[in-house]
């Protein structure tokens, strides 16, 4: 049952990845939108259409980079990768999926305030939250995940040892 289980999260995992992680963003595009608009909205006079937020003949478009789609199936990878109990899983994946949604909501509210502004720190802080705090978000966000749900297991690694533990089982049985 052990490897059944370590065969579905994976299958899982590749089906998630299917058409370009077109779950993650069906899901996320439009409360990331929404979410980001409504909190704009408490700061600055802003419109929406779709996913193009606008202020003052300025307006920004939340393509799929500022949704994080990707960010959420590397959560999703760490956590199906690693041996756990599902209540654990499950419990594990909610709190990574809320850290990162509102950190990510944070995030577009930073940037847009800073565009719709004029800041002369929009350039420099779009590329920092891009290229750096992403990543830095995940990490965390993982550790936080592991600490909080007491996660012992290391991903991929621990599910190799299992199966390596099996063929040498296997292998040992035969002779």
């Amino acid at each position: 049952m052990k490897y059944v289980n370590l065969l579905l999260r994976y299958i899982i995992l590749a089906l998630l990845a299917f058409n370009n992680l077109y779950l993650f963003y069906a899901i996320l595009t439009p409360i990331t939108v929404y979410s980001s608009y409504f909190l704009i909205k408490l700061v600055l006079p802003v419109t929406i259409n779709n996913i193009t937020i606008a202020s003052n003949n300025e307006s920004i478009m939340l393509v799929k980079a500022c949704i994080a789609g990707s960010a959420f199936y590397l959560l999703t990878i760490l956590n199906l990768t690693t041996p756990m109990p599902l209540k654990k899983r499950i419990l594990s994946l909610l709190f990574s999926y809320l850290s990162l949604f509102i950190l990510n909501v944070l995030r577009i509210f930073i940037v847009a305030a800073l565009f719709f502004n004029n800041s002369t720190f929009f350039d420099v802080s779009h590329k920092l939250f891009w290229y750096l705090l992403s990543i830095i978000f995940v990490i965390l966000i993982w550790f936080a995940s592991a600490y909080l749900f007491q996660i012992k297991s290391i991903p991929v690694y621990s599910d190799f040892l299992a199966l390596k533990q099996l063929y040498k089982a296997k292998t040992d049985k035969k002779n």
